[in-house]
């Protein structure tokens, strides 16, 4: 890809998610989206390899329908209160309106049938900020409309993202389809504390980004796509293997590494507005997403191949890919004893 039309698409993509996340108008955040939209399908497309037009044309479609949706909620309520602001969103049907679309550009249940499809033909950078930058901005309207939103629909739909992101990662062979599916099965996590406690929605939305971003990283460095070829990888960098297992479980929500942060103070809260049996629901679902995370860093560490692939050791390689990647994974693991000052972000 054209290195200028690569850093135009790179500073569109900041611009329009600073432009929704900083905005207090319907149509300014409408235009945000939009413009993430556009900013983002050079990117999936860059590879020109049919899944990936494929991808960026389902991707368009999908993110088009949403903004239409978002653009008719705004208008509705504008039209029943005279209110433009996002916080003044009070008439019912806008507010359906508005969390179907909103669903719909997160990929939650029932609106995720596009976000593994649009992973599959991508690559992993582009995989990077599809499953996180581009989450940021509709994340940002969940949090600022949380008073006006429908408890029960978003209960259900929490319920099911969880359900089904566990049920279809269980036979997947495909990294980038796990990924997804992992990623549908954390919006469930976020979505079911929105109405009770949307600071913890935040909280669990930035460390699962800081986790998902360690995790394609490290398969960047390693060029790693498919399980079979992530039986095979550990021998190019086998230190970064061994704490890709550690990233994986710490993604899975297992103490005493960060993953387990969210998860803990999430049952906490449903426990506290006496939503016990939704807290032990979800709880027990999220073991379908254990299992094959840990299938992933069996294939990772654990699993020794017939025979051996050798690989050349490398003498030169990207430090800034390094120091991410060494960061991120360090974050992922670590953070667990700073809990009191991370809850203090939002």
């Amino acid at each position: 890809m054209n290195p200028q039309a690569k850093f135009v698409s790179t500073i569109s993509l900041l611009l329009g998610t600073s432009i929704t996340i900083s905005s207090n108008h319907w149509v300014m955040a409408w235009a945000g989206l939009e413009i993430n939209t556009l900013a983002i399908l050079p990117l999936i497309s860059k590879s020109h390899h049919p899944r990936a037009i494929e991808a960026s044309t389902k991707y368009f479609l999908v993110q088009a329908t949403a903004s239409t949706l978002l653009l008719f909620s705004s208008m509705t309520n504008a039209w029943f209160s005279g209110q433009w602001d996002i916080t003044q969103l009070t008439h019912p049907m806008a507010c359906t309106l508005l969390t179907t679309a909103i669903s719909i550009k997160l990929g939650l249940v029932p609106f995720h049938f596009w976000f593994p499809e649009v992973l599959q033909g991508s690559t992993l950078s582009t995989c990077l900020l599809l499953a996180t930058i581009m989450k940021f901005p509709p994340t940002t309207l969940f949090y600022l409309t949380s008073p006006s939103l429908n408890p029960t629909l978003l209960s259900l739909m929490a319920v099911a993202s969880v359900a089904l992101g566990g049920w279809m990662g269980l036979n997947q062979t495909q990294v980038r389809k796990i990924l997804a599916f992992s990623s549908i099965a954390h919006l469930g996590w976020m979505t079911i504390i929105l109405i009770y406690n949307p600071n913890l929605t935040l909280i669990t939305f930035y460390l699962y980004t800081m986790t998902t971003s360690a995790i394609f990283f490290t398969l960047n460095v390693t060029n790693t796509l498919k399980l079979s070829t992530m039986m095979t990888a550990w021998t190019k960098i086998p230190s970064l293997t061994s704490v890709f297992m550690l990233t994986l479980l710490s993604l899975t929500g297992l103490p005493p590494l960060t993953g387990f942060l969210p998860k803990w103070l999430i049952i906490m809260e449903l426990t506290k507005q006496e939503l016990t049996m939704m807290a032990t629901i979800i709880t027990l679902l999220s073991l379908l997403g254990l299992f094959f995370y840990l299938r992933l860093a069996y294939c990772a560490t654990i699993t020794l191949p017939p025979n051996f692939t050798n690989y050349m050791k490398q003498w030169q390689t990207n430090k800034l890919v390094n120091l991410l990647t060494t960061t991120f994974t360090t974050l992922s693991i670590m953070l667990l004893p700073l809990s009191p000052m991370i809850l203090t972000i939002p």
